[in-house]
């Protein structure tokens, strides 16, 4: 583990999937969905934390789910009603696929899907238990996720990586200057330009005649500080994804964490990682507990637990809700 984070600087994380990759080639035996009962699994874990002298944390998207930012069902009718009138949009994530009319409608769209699953409190307090859980440990996330609620939750900032983005960045659609711009303020004009009103915590309602403009005015369509240009988000999907220094910092400090703690007994807490993008959390979490024979791998996830058979022994799967596992321990 030691040579493989020799590189002090950001492409340490890229080394960690180049490590997970060669490792799903090479191991043996196939995967395993058995690690034991789900009372031996719990047991397993809760000694892993006790024992650990480090924590790395794979979060993805079902962690969110489990803490109740569901794109779908009810959630999605309460807020979009009218986008699913109009359009026929049936959730949150094809919405953001949307070919609309025009950037007015776009743009409305967009300033609440950001809203509703950044600038809002999470439904259930999974993160909190999560935080709770792990006070006082030495600990590190990485993370898919970019809805900003590690850090809603008090999580420290400076032990964070959000690899694909956040939410609350917009970037130049082309991808330069390498640049990210908060969209916060913007965010609550547009919602504002929406006719959602503010209850008595401050947070954007449906009115109750349920009236919502689906346009935003063509003045309030964001650009780029920089130099007027287009913007989009700060969402990972092809090569113009901006890597800003916030990104860049992040990344050297992920890495610099995963030196420090080379060859420790260090717990690898693997949270929701679906099969989108397994190369980034949970190839290299496979890998660096193949590679150091005091590290444990956790997985916690709905229906997709599992391990490869060669490092079985030191690995518990728990099969279930994040949020009932948790509080379960």
């Amino acid at each position: 583990m030691n040579k493989t984070y020799d590189n002090q600087h950001t492409n340490a994380f890229e080394a960690t999937i180049d490590l997970g990759m060669r490792a799903v080639r090479g191991f043996r035996g196939g995967l395993t969905d058995d690690t034991g009962s789900r009372e031996e699994n719990l047991a397993k874990l809760r000694r892993a934390l006790d024992e650990a002298d480090a924590v790395v944390i794979g979060a993805g998207a079902g962690l969110s789910t489990s803490a109740g930012f569901v794109y779908g069902g009810e959630r999605f009718q309460r807020y979009f009603f009218d986008f699913a009138a109009r359009f026929g949009i049936r959730d949150m994530y094809s919405g953001g696929f949307y070919p609309f009319p025009d950037a007015e409608t776009r743009w409305a769209w967009w300033a609440r899907d950001i809203y509703f699953n950044r600038y809002v409190p999470a439904p259930k307090p999974v993160y909190d238990e999560l935080l709770r859980l792990l006070e006082g440990k030495n600990l590190f996330t990485i993370t898919t996720n970019v809805d900003h609620q590690f850090q809603r939750a008090g999580f420290d900032k400076s032990r964070l990586f959000y690899t694909q983005g956040d939410y609350g960045l917009f970037q130049p659609v082309s991808g330069t200057p390498r640049e990210t711009y908060d969209n916060e303020t913007w965010v609550m004009r547009a919602m504002e330009a929406q006719w959602f009103i503010r209850d008595e915590n401050g947070v954007f309602r449906v009115p109750p005649d349920r009236q919502l403009a689906m346009r935003l005015p063509h003045d309030l369509i964001p650009v780029s500080p920089s130099d007027g240009g287009p913007v989009t988000m700060n969402l990972w999907s092809d090569d113009t994804f901006v890597e800003d220094a916030g990104w860049q910092r992040a990344a050297a400090r992920y890495g610099a964490f995963l030196r420090e703690n080379a060859g420790k007994r260090v717990l690898f807490l693997e949270l929701g990682v679906g099969a989108n993008t397994p190369v980034i959390i949970k190839y290299p979490f496979w890998a660096m507990t193949a590679e150091n024979p005091d590290a444990t791998y956790a997985c916690l996830n709905f229906g997709e637990a599992f391990c490869p058979e060669a490092i079985r022994e030191r690995s518990l799967l728990l099969d279930g809700d994040i949020g009932e596992i948790l509080s379960a321990l």
